[in-house]
């Protein structure tokens, strides 16, 4: 398992407003990323180090909305402010996840704004519809080259995130791989007071750690 990227929704200011502000506290452009015509939502890009990136998501008004558990888990938590709304690993093989979950993966795909139509299976998104601080898993049906975070070279790299959970929790649910692939940085595990969930993320960047 590798922790594959960070997901938050987009707050008031909307899907561009958002992306502005966490790439002026970042020093970086957001990349158009496309809709996800299976959830009803669409994001934007900030490609990171380690093979990894930060995504800002938006629900559309789109039926799809409505029936996705993503697209639920999108417009509960923009409805609520916007901010960090998940994080997602990601796997060569899903039989031992589906075997874990008890369920069948999903197909998801995404056309970026160059025609290419990323795809890819994911589960687990119920799950942490029900409780933020477990991850969904995803398992990309694409050339690494492809990946997301080869949209555009980066200097940015996440380091840390603070997560309201417990790493035991999400042994239980995924297996301890699922806690190893954390192991490349820093968590800091404390106790939910209300939701559990990422509660920040720091990302060293040419000027600096940043912290949001």
């Amino acid at each position: 398992m590798h922790l594959d990227h960070v997901s938050f929704a987009a707050g008031p200011d909307g899907l561009a407003g958002t992306t502005a502000e966490l790439g002026r506290l970042l020093g970086a452009t957001f990349l158009d990323g496309g809709a996800h015509p299976r959830f009803g939502t669409r994001n934007m890009i900030l490609p990171l180090r380690n093979q990894q990136y930060l995504e800002v998501v938006e629900v559309l008004d789109h039926p799809a909305s409505d029936k996705a558990a993503f697209g639920q888990v999108v417009r509960e938590r923009s409805n609520a402010g916007g901010g960090w709304m998940a994080w997602c690993v990601s796997v060569d093989d899903m039989t031992e996840v589906e075997r874990r979950i008890g369920r069948h993966a999903v197909p998801g795909n995404r056309r970026r704004p160059d025609g290419f139509n990323l795809q890819w299976r994911q589960i687990g998104t119920s799950s942490m519809r029900a409780d933020p601080q477990l991850p969904y898993v995803t398992a990309w049906d694409i050339d690494p080259s492809e990946h997301p975070s080869q949209m555009a070279e980066s200097e940015i790299e996440l380091v840390a995130l603070d997560i309201a959970g417990s790493p035991q929790r999400l042994s239980d649910w995924l297996g301890e791989p699922a806690v190893d692939a954390l192991e490349t940085i820093d968590v800091n595990w404390t106790a939910p007071h209300g939701l559990p969930g990422i509660m920040a993320a720091t990302f060293r960047t040419p000027t600096g750690d940043v912290r949001i």
